[in-house]
């Protein structure tokens, strides 16, 4: 008997060496441990994840396989990942064949108490419908009246005010911290209609931001924890979990007081009034829009969580971008500053009465290719992952089996030599531009994909493209910004490229007459493709330069 039980093990773990063998030869990618799969070097480099995953992808060609867990029948599903950043693949998932590439099931368990089956937690039918009303919120019209009703008043009365005060008191200032609550306070009055006025003097505390805040925290922390985990920390209601089901009982009570608000208003609202044009207010007023509570929650949550971290995180790299690179922002300044004169006369105060309008805002293409040569190295939504509905073949001859997984890394797409060149890793805003300078290049969407590509593309682009332009304006013609002495700036391990310890500055006057005589001085007024080339540092493990 006793010879027997040996013999199966011994047997059972020989099969399993051989299969083991096999599969890790088979797979290109990190290296592979028995039973443990890649998920060593995945914890061995979680403080640097989006370049490991990059150095992966460039030692393997652009696309590697790889099992978190090395389980005969888990690696053949659900345990297989495949990673890519090949332009082809990724046209061939986001479009040729979208819908055999949804979210799936393991993203939508993970964010389903969260956003429900809201835009970006949802497909098929459902996404279609809400993505064909949200549409109607992104046309130049509603932009127009976005930039002065929220973006630009937001600006002039409490961003401005705060920047000012942090310069007369000459102390640092947590720029992220600021730029989030600026973002958030903008995408809720985009979304619901109401400002909650995060980003003001003081920085007052807002019950909702902070349940959002948690929330989308706990959330992520799912994204990370293997389904089994935290499914079993839900039924213990231990740890984040808690914290999860606290907030989401915030967030429901101040979105349902809205909507409930809102509804009365809609109903009582006389036909000569103003309508109401946020978001919740157009899916209220469909004719077959008679939603519950809970959905319209889930519509205006899924927007925030779009709207908010994207476009704070970008202009949080970018500033820093700049802080480093003084040649380019003067570029930056002199286009600014050739607008205005053409706009605004040769007074400079009246440049800083108010902030940039949507005519000014549209002519700042060498801006517009600074913050997309940002968003180029340093992606807000750095990697995403789809469900595979069946087998299939990628372009470049990759099997991808029914029920596995795929990845695209949009961070690592943006720094491979085959698809950039050999200047990949250096922030030059000109490869954006014609040589004249004159017109912005809209590359490929499947080489640049930070605002996604296909069917899912983001419908806020526009939007994004003209908050972040309005805020930088203001923020580089009013001031000059240096990073905070002994500040590191890394990556922070998240869904979203935030920066782990914030991006603290100082903040100093702009000498705006300078700008305007440097025009006349030794670089004219090219912005050509003759500026410097300047690296980028991967701040994995903390930088304060480039190279």
């Amino acid at each position: 008997m006793d010879v027997g039980f040996a013999l199966v093990i011994v047997t059972a773990v020989t099969a399993y060496l051989l299969w083991f063998t096999f599969i890790s030869r088979s797979l290109k990618g990190p290296q592979m441990w028995p039973l443990l799969g890649s998920l060593p070097g995945l914890i061995e480099n979680c403080d640097r994840l989006h370049d490991w995953i990059s150095d992966n992808l460039r030692a393997c060609g652009g696309t590697y396989q790889t099992c978190i867990w090395a389980f005969p029948f888990f690696a053949k599903k659900q345990g297989l990942v495949t990673v890519t950043c090949d332009p082809r693949n990724l046209e061939h998932i986001l479009k040729t064949r979208f819908d055999n590439y949804p979210k799936g099931p393991t993203w939508q368990a993970v964010f389903h108490e969260l956003l429900g089956q809201g835009i970006f937690n949802s497909d098929g039918d459902t996404w279609l419908f809400q993505r064909k009303t949200a549409a109607l919120e992104f046309t130049t019209r509603t932009l127009r009246q976005a930039m002065a009703r929220w973006v630009s008043r937001a600006i002039k009365l409490r961003f401005c005010p705060i920047l000012k005060e942090a310069e007369l008191n000459s102390h640092p200032i947590d720029l992220q911290d600021v730029l989030l609550r600026l973002t958030f306070d903008n995408i809720c009055g985009l979304a619901f209609g109401k400002d909650p006025m995060t980003c003001a003097p003081g920085f007052p505390e807002n019950g909702f931001a902070m349940a959002f805040d948690r929330a989308t925290e706990a959330s992520l922390q799912r994204f990370i924890l293997p389904e089994v985990l935290w499914k079993f920390k839900k039924w213990l209601r231990l740890g984040m979990e808690v914290s999860l089901s606290r907030s989401l009982v915030h967030i429901e009570e101040y979105l349902s007081s809205v909507i409930d608000s809102r509804k009365l208003e809609l109903l009582n609202q006389p036909k000569d009034s103003t309508p109401h044009d946020d978001l919740l207010s157009r899916f209220m007023k469909k004719k077959d829009g008679n939603y519950s509570n809970a959905f319209l929650r889930h519509v205006a949550l899924n927007f925030i969580l779009a709207g908010r971290d994207t476009s704070s995180v970008a202009l949080s790299w970018f500033f820093w971008l700049v802080t480093l690179n003084p040649l380019i922002e003067e570029k930056i300044l002199r286009e600014i500053c050739t607008v205005l004169i053409e706009t605004r006369g040769n007074n400079i105060q009246s440049w800083l009465d108010e902030p940039l309008e949507f005519e000014e805002i549209d002519r700042l293409i060498y801006l517009k290719a600074a913050l997309t040569e940002t968003l180029r190295l340093y992606p807000s939504v750095p990697e995403d992952s789809k469900h595979v509905v069946a087998d299939d073949i990628l372009p470049d001859g990759t099997f991808v089996p029914a029920g596995s997984s795929v990845t695209y890394s949009i961070y690592s797409t943006g720094r491979m030599k085959s698809t950039w060149g050999e200047d990949c890793l250096e922030f030059r805003p000109e490869r954006w531009l014609t040589a004249d300078g004159t017109k912005f290049i809209a590359y490929d969407p499947y080489k640049f994909v930070s605002f996604n590509a296909g069917p899912r593309i983001c419908l806020g682009k526009d939007l994004a493209y003209l908050q972040m332009k309005s805020i930088a304006a203001a923020v580089l013609l009013r001031h000059r910004l240096t990073v905070a002495a002994g500040h590191k700036v890394e990556q922070k391990m998240s869904l979203t490229l935030f920066m782990k310890y914030g991006l603290k500055v100082n903040i100093h006057k702009r000498n705006l007459e300078g700008i305007v005589e440097s025009m006349r001085g030794k670089y004219g007024n090219s912005q050509g493709k003759d500026s410097p080339l300047i690296t980028v540092v991967n701040c994995n493990g903390g930088c304060n330069g480039m190279k």
